[in-house]
């Protein structure tokens, strides 16, 4: 793995009292690494990631772990509205939805799976804070996606991907209640749905509150524990 020398200016301290306990992931959505790394670093833009990882696994490292990167902007995890101050932001080159959303190199996957090791190896980041920026902004965001290797990434040790589908009760209510005490905001229900089948269930993202999404979320909270 290959740290380049570039930082960027836009971040600020973190809250004296607030631990780094969430792990958000997200993709460019940009043409290249170079483009990505101008508006990562460039101060008028506002917006950051503590790491960019490119697609033959090259990391640069923008910010420092102990200070606020500008990644989530408006977002939200169990129930804390400023996730910025608690997590680590990872970017991913790829174009993204716009510009042709493409399946993520191995050597990018390697890659984010050695510096995600040691990054919770470093702070209280427990499985189910491994996120992806839909999960904390499920009304606006839809990165990194559903090509991205949730499962390989769980079974690395990073995350959690459900092991089998919990029986019980379906419909609306009882997932947005589920996803509620998973992490999620589910002000937005359907696309609070959408986000959740779209990071644990890829291939069908529908925002339909069904007896195998239910299921799925019962069975992280249980080996959330």
């Amino acid at each position: 793995m290959t740290r380049a020398g570039e930082s960027s200016p836009n971040y600020d301290p973190r809250p004296a009292d607030a631990p780094v306990d969430i792990l958000v992931l997200h993709y460019t959505g940009m043409r290249g690494c170079a483009e990505a790394l101008d508006r990562l670093c460039d101060p008028a833009a506002k917006v950051s990631a503590h790491y960019l990882i490119d697609e033959d696994g090259t990391v640069h490292a923008l910010v420092a772990e102990d200070r606020r990167a500008w990644h989530a902007g408006v977002a939200c995890w169990r129930g804390l509205r400023d996730v910025n101050a608690r997590s680590i932001g990872i970017e991913l080159v790829n174009p993204g939805h716009e510009f042709g959303y493409r399946a993520f190199p191995e050597a990018q996957m390697r890659a984010l799976i050695e510096l995600g090791r040691g990054i919770v190896a470093r702070h209280p980041i427990k499985p189910r804070d491994v996120v992806g920026h839909s999960d904390v902004a499920p009304a606006r965001k839809m990165d990194p996606g559903e090509l991205f290797d949730w499962q390989g990434l769980a079974r690395a040790g990073l995350g959690l991907w459900p092991d089998r589908i919990d029986p019980g009760p379906a419909g609306e209510t009882e997932a947005l209640a589920l996803l509620g005490a998973y992490g999620y905001d589910t002000t937005d229900a359907r696309a609070a749905i959408a986000a959740f089948q779209r990071h644990f269930r890829p291939e069908r993202i529908d925002g339909v509150a069904d007896a195998d999404t239910a299921g799925r979320i019962r069975a992280l909270l249980r080996q959330a524990g």
